[in-house]
């Protein structure tokens, strides 16, 4: 821990030292490529760009030439250290600058970095500052060009970035879904003064107008009116404060609604016009609400204007003097809806406050991008990989951001300690190995949303699924050491791990919306990332080659089986087969717990256990008339667990659809979760049943079979967030069958995805909870095929 006693640049100083936790700030220094920092009127925002050694799980297929295999493991597992890509981006007050540029100097290890890029009103004040304590160069970048990229880049990675502001409802924030052209748009940046910008692409905007009446005006005649100088202060004042008694109202005037004029009694008809005639001493509290209710009012309706000068109806607000403040969001969607009709919404950004600093980010990667192609550095590109992020998909990394923090007036992030330690608001985000884009199959991508229950909406629904993920936390810190029995420090890095999921679960609890809508999703991919913070990349690996090792004996008897029967019964045998091996899922407590206890419950078993028909979704007499028609020309197959489910229930069926003369294209996931299959496994996998099974190996060699990854790492499926070369083969093969398979597919995400060719989706419920909400009881069956409409 380190510890400071005296903070700021202006000769602040505080009664007590102030803590610096490193585990939890600035992290990954040592590895720190490049800076940027965005300095404002009262707040800093840091970012950096650094490389983190994480550990991976690989597996490698043995060369079985010449060697009988029966008793010996399909793969070997190895464990790796690889080096990816982070960016960093922290906010603090700028009282305490100087303890947080010492913490960075003290902790910065031989950065090849000779310049920072800098932006916001106070880069020039700190400039001198900035130089004498990280010895390198400022670059100041222009502060609009900087708050337009770090926009652009929010909205094209963050899913759930956007967001509505709804007063009063459960829950207050209502999030946007990604779009996947996010051009053009207006953003209304609202700094000491406003700034009105039209985006129209990534490098062309034009500022369209302004108004001197801004956040400046705020904070300015508000501490006139109070004699309180901090922002903060003035904003909980307003939070506390009636304007009613200030400002003259409709009703004030004409003792009620002014119908003819479609004016509401409660109307603002004179702001701050009561203090002209009233012979009283009004409350900074109502002055500052009054003031606020003004400023935000004026700044609504000149975004409306223009807005529908330029027929935009995507219009974002942010600077510093939003804040995530519930009055002034609510004040300027009030006005935007009531100057529109309800045409335009105000959308509000989850890290607004983080653009400056990570469009200057930005900038100074792509110098450092051109200069290493125009060969004018020493070092090659391999040192700093990821030059360009625009050239890569980046994800939100859930373990290591804070998440939007609660708008209650009394906890704005920046004024709370604990113990002595400064409180600092994060985010992190991860590169992608592989650039994500929409599904070319969508029916409007615009309108598409991957998961099926916001549990931010469902108060009964919230609750169950976190305490689930609650119960559960044992087994996993129990797999988790398991998966590593040789590593001394697998229980601690466990114990660390559950600390940590906890605390993010309880944090949801209190803040369903911290990381945009709350999900089955979001809850799974947390826990996903909190693993791999702590080095368990692939708890279930060595459960998954048993499994796959155990599935492979029985595939030709399970093949042999089938081909023994009729058409008809073959179809729905290979359909039950499927469903069937679907049960075999980790990740559903009440299979696990039969796994766990009873390793012997086989295939034949789970087929027993399934429900008889009619099932509880029933769409397979449908299907059946449909197979009875042309073949398809290509299946697009999303499949699920490792195991029993791929290999006796999946393989048997894409045989089936090879041999109708379907193309066959299989993605699976690109990195572990849970005991799904992933890439590397599912090559594996189906190189070995190709040596068994020629129908499958002529599939493949004639490339009518096709592994694909999905570009996920998450039992979920975002259909907009997926592998650039599978939508570039989805195109190409001219795809007009989707299979998703899976509870967390199909069930969690997708179940309503609408798609413009033919979809099956199908899984077995194993939560009892999820089955009776849906109106069934567990292992219900859900075989749900849609047409597209005509």
């Amino acid at each position: 821990m380190a510890a400071c006693s005296r903070i700021g640049g202006g000769g602040h100083s505080m009664d007590k030292s102030i803590t610096l936790p490193p585990d939890e700030i600035f992290r990954n220094l040592e590895n720190a490529k490049r800076f940027a920092i965005d300095i404002g009127g009262s707040l800093t925002k840091l970012a950096y760009y650094s490389t983190v050694q994480h550990k991976v799980a690989k597996v490698r297929s043995f060369d079985h030439t010449g060697k009988e295999t029966e008793d010996e493991p399909l793969y070997e597992i190895s464990v790796q250290e690889e080096i990816t890509a982070r960016l960093h981006f922290i906010k603090f007050e700028n009282a305490y600058i100087e303890t947080c540029l010492d913490f960075v100097k003290d902790h910065l290890v031989n950065t090849e970095t000779k310049v920072i890029k800098a932006t916001g009103g106070g880069a020039h004040k700190f400039k001198d500052l900035l130089e004498k304590k990280l010895k390198l160069k400022v670059d100041k970048e222009d502060e609009m060009s900087c708050l337009i990229k770090g926009c652009n880049f929010v909205l094209k990675n963050i899913p759930h970035e956007a967001f509505v502001y709804v007063k009063h409802a459960e829950p207050e924030f209502r999030f946007q879904t990604t779009h996947p052209d996010i051009f053009p748009y207006l953003l209304i940046n609202i700094g000491s003064g406003v700034s009105i910008v039209k985006v129209e692409s990534e490098d062309k905007f034009e500022r369209i107008g302004g108004s001197s009446i801004g956040g400046g005006t705020f904070w300015g005649l508000g501490a006139l009116l109070t004699k309180t100088k901090r922002f903060d202060e003035l904003l909980q004042l307003a939070s506390r404060g009636q304007h009613t008694s200030v400002d003259m109202l409709v009703k004030d005037i004409y003792g009620g609604a002014y119908g003819s004029l479609g004016l509401t009694g409660d109307l603002i008809a004179s702001s701050f016009g009561k203090s002209a005639t009233a012979d009283k001493e009004f409350s900074k509290e109502d002055m500052a609400k009054s003031l606020l209710h003004m400023i935000s009012n004026d700044i609504g309706q000149l975004a409306c204007l223009y807005a529908k000068l330029h027929n935009l109806s995507r219009v974002y607000f942010g600077g510093f003097f939003i804040r995530g403040h519930p009055v002034t969001m609510h004040t300027i969607t009030y006005s935007i809806n009531f100057f529109t009709k309800g045409e335009v919404q105000a959308l509000f950004l989850r890290h607004e406050g983080y653009l400056g600093a990570i469009g200057a980010f930005l900038k100074g990667a792509e110098e450092d991008s051109k200069f290493e192609l125009q060969g004018r550095r020493l070092r090659s590109v391999v040192s700093v990989p990821g030059a360009d992020p625009n050239q890569y998909s980046w994800g939100e990394n859930y373990a290591g951001s804070s998440g939007l923090m609660s708008v209650s007036p009394d906890m704005f992030p920046m004024q709370r300690t604990r113990s002595g330690t400064l409180q600092f608001d994060m985010l992190e985000m991860d590169r992608l190995e592989r650039q994500l884009v929409n599904l070319p199959l969508l029916l409007d991508s615009s309108s598409y949303i991957p998961d099926t229950m916001d549990l931010t909406e469902d108060a009964m629904a919230r609750e169950y699924w976190l305490s689930c993920f609650e119960e559960a936390l044992d087994g996993v810190v129990k797999r988790a050491v398991a998966s590593q029995p040789d590593l001394q420090d697998a229980r601690e890095r466990a114990e660390k791990f559950r600390l940590k999921y906890r605390h993010k679960l309880q944090t949801l609890r209190h803040q369903p919306c911290a990381y945009g809508s709350l999900t089955v999703r979001s809850l799974l991919d947390t826990r996903e990332h909190c693993l791999n913070e702590f080095n368990f990349p692939d708890p279930y690996s060595q459960i998954k080659q048993r499994e796959n090792d155990l599935a492979l004996r029985y595939f030709q008897k399970v093949v042999r089986s089938v081909e023994m029967l009729n058409w008809e019964d073959r179809q729905f045998a290979l359909v039950k087969g499927l469903l069937a091996g679907n049960m075999f899922d980790w990740g559903a407590k009440a299979v696990s717990d039969v796994l766990e206890t009873d390793p012997a419950f086989g295939f034949d078993e789970a087929k027993r256990q399934l429900q008889e028909r009619p099932w509880l979704v029933d769409s397979y007499s449908k299907w059946i008339e449909r197979l009875k028609g042309p073949p398809h020309k290509c299946a697009l197959f999303f499949v699920d667990n490792s195991g029993i489910d791929i290999i006796l229930g999946v393989f048997p069926l894409v045989r089936e659809l090879l041999c109708r003369g379907t193309e066959v294209v299989l993605a699976s996931n690109s990195g572990p979760a849970l005991n799904d299959v992933t890439y590397n496994e599912l090559q594996i996998l189906t190189e070995r049943i190709a040596a068994m099974d020629s129908v499958i190996h002529s599939g493949i060699t004639k490339e009518r079979l096709i592994l694909v990854q999905s570009g996920s790492s998450s039992p979920c499926l975002d259909l907009s967030r997926l592998d650039k070369g599978l939508a570039t083969l989805v195109r190409e093969r001219h795809t007009d069958l989707v299979v998703i398979e899976g509870m967390g597919r199909a069930i969690h995400t997708n179940y309503y995805a609408v798609l413009r060719c033919e979809s099956l989706k199908l899984a077995v419920i194993k939560n009892s909870w999820l089955a009776e909400r849906l109106g069934g009881k567990i292992y219900s069956v859900v075989f749900k095929y849609e047409q597209p409409s005509k």
